[in-house]
């Protein structure tokens, strides 16, 4: 399977940069197990959700791991935070016309230097050299980190909105975006209509926007990222199965983790760090349905959604998409996805 298998055409136009005025304003592209699509309204989840089913979020907060710098010879560095190791070591990816040397500083616009310590593949170990934490460094100078095809820094509302309304536990570097549909009242109504909640943490890291180098799909390696699927979560699991009610994530993160979850062939609580990489080929059992933004193309999300729901079917649904003229990315619209039914996909 090639990388290829997973380009399509996007305009510039249909790229959101900007969040609606109302989270679950946007458009939902239902893709059934079966049959043709239905374009609704993100609000219209609830007709889609029976009582019973569980709705799985990810509760990772989105940090400010964004900082800018300069290298000691004057070129000009952005450091995005993967994770930090302790209070004054951290994995990064630098943006920098040129790497720099191991024991090579990187000096601060706010102040303060990172020595780099040396690469690990795609990213960088740095030391932080200041006597504050790097999680007080980033609170103080930390930037919001927007993915750069928005073309634009962040503004005070993207604290708000670049973040989902039930974020808990800090550590991710990008949003999980399927999330950030759901608002106080849609929950609400959910809620109302005997929907089940349940919550698994991945930080997203910043290997999440890596490009896929390998024309052979199989030769990618794939980053880690941290997880917690808790006990009361893999209970919440086993009862709605039981009970005959679906399983549906809240966007490829969750799969992710449930998945990680269930290596063992049965869901067990999971701490730890996952590379699991899902592609076309990996049967994904852990959920009935998912929800879920619109991914870039020839990216690891959208091979994971395709593993899910069949590739033919999903870049249908893209082409689909770029046709009515959805929006897409992080700050655009969702699908609904359901497993295949019948024939192969």
């Amino acid at each position: 399977m090639k990388k290829s298998d997973f380009h399509y055409e996007l305009p510039a136009e249909l790229i959101a940069s900007e969040p609606l005025p109302e989270r679950s304003d946007s458009r939902l592209l239902v893709v059934p197990g079966q049959g043709g699509f239905a374009d609704r309204r993100f609000r219209d989840v609830v007709e889609l959700l029976a009582p019973g089913d569980l709705l799985v979020f990810n509760d990772t907060r989105v940090i400010p791991a964004r900082l800018y710098g300069r290298k000691e010879t004057g070129g000009r560095v952005e450091v995005m935070l993967e994770r930090m190791i302790g209070q004054h070591e951290a994995i990064a990816q630098l943006g920098v016309s040129k790497a720099p040397q191991p024991g090579s500083r990187i000096e601060l616009e706010g102040g303060g230097a990172f020595e780099v310590l040396g690469r690990e593949g795609a990213f960088w170990r740095l030391r932080w050299l200041g006597e504050q934490s790097i999680e007080q460094l980033l609170a103080h100078q930390g930037h919001l980190p927007l993915p750069h095809y928005m073309g634009r820094e962040a503004r005070a509302d993207d604290l708000q909105r670049y973040q989902t309304v039930y974020a808990r536990h800090a550590g991710a570097v990008a949003a999980p975006t399927a999330g950030l549909h759901f608002d106080r009242a849609l929950l609400d109504d959910l809620q109302r209509r005997g929907v089940q909640f349940g919550h698994v943490t991945l930080h997203v890291g910043a290997g999440t926007f890596q490009p896929v180098r390998a024309d052979d799909v199989r030769e990618h390696r794939m980053h880690s990222e941290w997880l917690n699927v808790g006990a009361e979560l893999v209970e919440q699991v086993r009862r709605t199965r039981a009970a005959g009610g679906r399983v549906v994530a809240v966007g490829t993160t969750v799969v992710r983790a449930l998945e990680s979850a269930m290596q063992s062939g049965e869901m067990q609580p999971l701490a730890g760090e996952t590379a699991i990489f899902i592609f076309p080929g990996y049967r994904i059992r852990s959920v009935d349905a998912m929800l879920t933004n619109f991914h870039l193309p020839e990216s690891t999300l959208l091979m994971l959604v395709s593993a899910f729901a069949g590739r033919e079917r999903v870049m249908a649904a893209y082409a689909h998409a770029v046709r009515e003229r959805y929006r897409f990315f992080s700050y655009g619209d969702a699908m609904w996805l359901e497993a295949p039914t019948g024939a192969a996909t």
